[in-house]
């Protein structure tokens, strides 16, 4: 019996000291390659060079080009902002980290059913993302 508990032990020791981040490469046809970071739990993540309202507006634009319907669009406790969009049993969890003026952590959670995480549709999302930053203008330098 000691023996199964220390086992046990062993192994959520293990499961806690091996957390930590991987990185999927994606590409597309023609076009060069894209970091998008994971953390083991599925969330994908990454840090743009653009303020927070850029990012809110990118992402809303990139909800209505994937077909996902907003769900809620709000600011937590934490002062992060929250979009939560779904389509059929998906529904995606954006956060949207100000880390400055100028630079913006974006994390996603896309979720199949109520338990299972769709790394592939949270990687392509932050793809989209910042595709749709592309096609903005860049932003405007302050005035002196």
């Amino acid at each position: 019996m000691d023996r199964r508990l220390g086992g046990i032990a062993l192994m959520l020791a293990a499961a806690l000291l091996i957390q930590g981040c991987a990185t999927l490469t994606t590409t597309t046809a023609g076009a060069p390659a894209r970091n998008v970071d994971f953390t083991l739990d599925g969330i994908a993540y990454r840090t743009f060079s653009a303020p927070l309202d850029q990012m809110q507006r990118a992402t809303l634009t990139t909800f209505k080009r994937m077909d996902l319907a907003l769900k809620s669009d709000e600011i937590k406790d934490d002062g992060c902002r929250e979009l939560v969009a779904a389509n059929g049993d998906r529904t995606i969890h954006v956060e949207l980290e100000k880390l400055s003026a100028r630079t913006t952590r974006m994390r996603i959670t896309a979720k199949h059913r109520w338990m299972w995480r769709d790394r592939v549709a949270a990687g392509e999302l932050l793809v989209q993302t910042e595709h749709t930053l592309s096609g903005t203008p860049a932003v405007t330098q302050r005035a002196r």
